[in-house]
């Protein structure tokens, strides 16, 4: 889609209900239930962390949107697809601003040069035990990305076209955090599987999007 008709149906993004957790559920692992119902008490103390779903436009002016690959790494989220992001930290103001400073931090993008549209639907992840605040955001020319090398391995930018095209969706077996191989839904983007959290983020950014474009 191209990036100035991206903008024009988006603008109205704000009075838009979320989709909420319904939407995120469709990609939820099935064992989810269980490891929350686990850490009941646990998750009352759980670290907060900001993300960014930046859309862009590429040089020709079709719509992106960028997703990382996490280093492997000794923990949870290795080598692992995600959005750019972070803990938040003592000294930013808000969660808001911990996604904008993890994305420049991580991707490159000025935090001048990002506008949030709005937050999204909080989500607990239980093998990390982190709470995460998806905020859905564009900037308005094209980034020159600069990814973080000991954090990121790989910049991952996928149209818009892509990842609304419902034939990318799936389920696949993979080693989770019970430490056994489960069949999980994923999205397909780019020839890489995006499953978990950030499938089940990007499960309901996508639902909000089809009531607009």
């Amino acid at each position: 889609m191209n990036f100035d008709t991206f903008l024009k149906s988006i603008s109205k993004i704000k009075h838009i209900p979320l989709p909420g957790h319904a939407s995120q559920l469709k990609m939820s692992p099935k064992y989810r239930n269980e490891l929350i119902e686990k850490q009941r008490e646990l998750r009352k103390y759980s670290r907060k962390a900001g993300v960014m779903a930046l859309f862009y436009p590429s040089h020709d002016n079709t719509t992106m949107l960028i997703l990382i690959l996490r280093k492997t790494y000794r923990g949870v989220h290795s080598a692992q697809v995600g959005f750019p992001g972070g803990k938040l930290e003592p000294e930013d103001p808000s969660l808001e601003y911990a996604a904008l400073r993890e994305t420049f931090e991580e991707v490159g993008v000025p935090i001048k040069d990002m506008k949030v549209l709005r937050a999204l639907t909080d989500l607990y992840i239980p093998p990390s035990n982190f709470t995460v605040y998806p905020y859905l955001g564009v900037t308005l020319k094209t980034p020159q990305f600069l990814k973080q090398d000991d954090e990121v391995e790989d910049l991952i930018e996928v149209t818009l076209t892509d990842f609304m095209n419902d034939a990318h969706v799936s389920s696949q077996m993979l080693m989770t955090s019970l430490e056994k191989e489960v069949e999980v839904p994923v999205y397909k983007l780019n020839g890489h599987t995006v499953w978990g959290a950030t499938a089940m983020m990007l499960s309901e950014i996508k639902d909000l999007l089809k009531k607009v474009l």
